[in-house]
């Protein structure tokens, strides 16, 4: 490995401004991906799909195995002495364990954690994931399974790729060594100073945030559309395009002053409030809803997932090494690629507010705690579908026909008591929730092509930026904003090669860490 300059004036220069290179790319690209999907949405669609298929059938299983070997490297980290350095040039916490696990908590979670915490499980209960073959002879069985592959896709692998090795590489180098805070630095063991000052680094940088940015406008976009719908259901509010560009603008409102505001600020008192409110709804649901099976099922559940742990993340039914995505392109390799694209600016996020941190407390929190919590959130919202649906066949299942996510967590929560009070404020937490994840990128991004303390007027940009690409994608129908999301799948190929050092390097730190 090139040894770190002592001297680097381009690096010091890069620092403290905008990368204007950088913003060009990533700003042409929203430009041309907007544009595009206005002249010809069936060509952007036909693009989209054929890199879809591509990166579904020649990354898949490289994807499996590097969020496999992520999970299972922090692990080992975690038991050697340099796990108890404390990292970001820190004696103390910068932020409290509640406001911390927040801001944390509230990353992942937001994509899907209202949305898809109500349609995966029961979706995989009314079809069964090919691993546990026909089991509809036993519906125990079935609803275990469904949430074992719920648990999967959101659990110990999902949470671990988002920072669990990838937090320590940047933290050591940015804090102790000086180098940026971008993904360009995840580069910096294989490619040294070219990865910093050259072309290399901007591609590196670019690919990422152009992921992120696709990560984050589709559950904007998402949520417009879910946000009108629930309203609609709800109070007979008209679904149409107003509606939802008054959602995005509202959730565009919230999020872009949450970023300008800061971490110390806007930023963690959101996730404050996210946590909070998410809380009390899920207690109401655990308490007034089928407790008993709630509880059970989450330990059967558990049980099916780590009895079938690696069968699950290693997966790969027909498809081989190379083969058609079919079911695994559209459920495990969709949702990998989702969480790789977030990846590196995720880790900056994390590497930004875990200051003051012991490198175990890092990766015991994302891949051990926050998948548990995560999955036992999934198990109260879906495995209440689940027991609605075995109690009464179609009560569930008959709303959410054609994959109809809000109709599916609407169907859930008007089961329940006070049912339409109860989605009213699932609603709103689902807004938070999307919320907390746009002003935290909106943070990242202009801190990847700036510094650590990014402008307030570039915060805003991309806040903004994102809102308005929403918005464009919506104009042009619910395939626009369904094609960014398949387009997520797409970036993820680079980003993915961007994560492939930390595998090494980031043991390769505890262990000169733990020496010295």
């Amino acid at each position: 490995m090139t040894d770190i300059p002592k001297s680097s004036e381009d690096v010091s220069s890069r620092l403290g401004r905008v990368d204007k290179p950088l913003f060009a790319i990533t700003g042409g690209f929203i430009l041309l991906f907007c544009c595009l999907a206005l002249i010809s949405i069936d060509t952007l669609s036909a693009m989209v799909d054929w890199g879809f298929n591509f990166a579904a059938t020649y990354f898949g299983l490289y994807w499996q195995l590097l969020l496999l070997g992520t999970f299972l490297i922090g692990i080992v980290i975690c038991f050697l002495p340099g796990a108890r350095t404390v990292m970001g040039a820190l004696d103390k916490p910068e932020f409290s364990a509640f406001q911390w696990g927040s801001m944390i908590m509230c990353t992942l979670l937001a994509g899907g954690g209202v949305f898809w915490a109500a349609g995966e499980p029961i979706a995989h209960y009314l079809s069964t994931p090919p691993l546990f073959g026909d089991l509809s002879a036993d519906p125990e069985a079935q609803a275990a399974a469904a949430l074992a592959q719920s648990y999967l896709h959101w659990g110990f692998l999902a949470w671990a790729i988002l920072g669990s090795l990838t937090t320590v590489m940047l933290m050591h180098y940015h804090y102790d060594k000086g180098l940026p805070l971008a993904p360009r630095t995840l580069l910096y063991p294989l490619f040294g100073d070219r990865a910093i000052n050259g072309p290399i680094g901007l591609i590196a940088d670019a690919s990422c945030i152009i992921a992120v940015v696709a990560g984050t406008v589709g559950p904007i976009g998402f949520l417009g559309l879910q946000m009108s719908y629930g309203l609609n259901t709800l109070f007979g509010i008209p679904d149409t395009f107003a509606t939802q560009a008054t959602m995005i603008l509202a959730l565009a409102g919230i999020y872009t002053v949450s970023a300008i505001t800061g971490l110390s600020k806007g930023i963690q008192l959101l996730s404050k409030a996210n946590v909070i409110l998410a809380f009390c709804l899920l207690l109401f649901m655990l308490v007034a809803g089928p407790t008993g099976f709630i509880l059970g099922g989450f330990f059967e559940g558990m049980g099916a997932y780590l009895g079938n742990f690696f069968e699950l993340a290693l997966y790969r039914g027909d498809a081989g090494i190379f083969g058609a995505p079919g079911w695994l392109g559209w459920w495990t390799v969709f949702f990998w690629g989702w969480f790789l694209g977030y990846g590196p600016l995720m880790a900056i996020f994390i590497a930004r507010v875990s200051r003051g941190r012991s490198i175990r407390s890092i990766i015991v929190m994302l891949s051990i705690l926050a998948p548990i919590i995560t999955n036992f959130w999934f198990t109260i919202i879906g495995g209440s579908g689940i027991a609605f649906e075995q109690v009464t066949p179609g009560v569930i299942s008959g709303p959410f026909e054609g994959f109809n996510l809000p109709a599916g967590l609407l169907a859930i929560t008007q089961a329940m008591p006070m049912g339409l009070i109860l989605s009213f404020f699932f609603l709103v937490l689902t807004m938070i929730f999307v919320a907390t994840t746009s002003d935290s990128m909106s943070y990242v991004i202009a801190t990847a092509m700036s510094d650590d303390n990014p402008s307030v007027l570039l915060r805003a940009f991309w806040g903004l930026a994102m809102a308005v690409m929403a918005l464009i994608l919506i104009w042009t129908g619910a395939g626009g904003i369904g094609k960014l999301q398949s387009f997520i799948v797409v970036t993820a190929v680079p980003v993915s090669l961007v994560l492939l050092p930390s595998l090494w390097d980031a043991l390769r730190i505890t262990l000169k860490l733990g020496k010295g």
